[in-house]
């Protein structure tokens, strides 16, 4: 039987390579994007499902829900991948907290914390239907409190990004121990620095590259590990 999967954000970057390699594994996979006829491209391009979802709006979460119910009755695989660094249109500068701009910050927030909330429980009946269901959520190496530490005279000041994924990683494992009873496996990973959009094709690694971790994590089997934040060489310190 076909794994039907869900990925946001995945019109581009590391998100439509995780679309692209799990198709390839034989899932069938929904491009979930927030620009209809970007989705439809994409989908189009890696013989996939498209939906349109904007992360940050109950209501298209739960219009999206309501179209992968009707087009194939459950969900095994939730990938919560969308995320921003800053509001689309804004310049990717560092984020001192004492002059931050708070509608920033909420926006990042909006989208890398909320966003995976509003998503995850819009789509938590479908993916209560698998044999084997799965949430990854896809977090960044900047959400390790242990790597900060470490790497503060390496690392930019933000404000804004660092926290969302610092408080993401927090939010995988609460969901994972509420969900543990009902066989939902929870886990967070970390793409690496690569070159997308969100760093301005900064990054060293590929967007393939970075889709490694969450295309493990997305087949793990139904005995498979929960509430583990990891990356493509394994565990990563919280």
């Amino acid at each position: 039987m076909d794994e039907i999967t869900l990925v946001t954000g995945a019109n581009k970057g590391i998100g439509r390579e995780i679309a692209a390699q799990l198709a390839a594994l034989g899932h069938t996979v929904v491009i979930g994007a927030r620009n209809a006829e970007l989705g439809e491209k994409a989908a189009a391009e890696l013989g996939t499902d498209s939906v349109v979802l904007d992360v940050t709006d109950p209501a298209s979460a739960a219009a999206a829900a309501d179209t992968v119910e009707a087009r194939y009755g459950r969900l095994d695989v939730l990938v919560n991948n969308a995320g921003i660094s800053r509001p689309p249109g804004t310049d990717l500068t560092h984020q001192n907290p004492s002059s931050a701009d708070l509608a920033t910050l909420r926006a990042i927030f909006e989208t890398n914390f909320f966003g995976v909330v509003t998503v995850t429980n819009a789509l938590l009946p479908l993916l209560r239907r698998s044999a084997a269901p799965r949430i990854v959520n896809v977090s960044s190496s900047v959400a390790s409190l242990t790597r900060n530490a470490d790497l503060a005279a390496q690392l930019p000041i933000s404000a804004g990004y660092t926290p969302s994924k610092t408080a993401l990683t927090s939010l995988t494992l609460q969901y994972a121990r509420e969900l543990r009873p009902d066989g939902i496996l929870v886990n967070a990973v970390c793409p690496g620095y690569c070159a997308t959009d969100l760093n301005d094709h900064a990054g060293f690694r590929t967007p393939a590259q970075g889709a490694a971790a969450a295309v493990r994590m997305a087949t793990i089997p139904k005995d498979g590990p929960t509430g583990t934040f990891v990356d493509d060489e394994g565990p990563v310190p919280w």
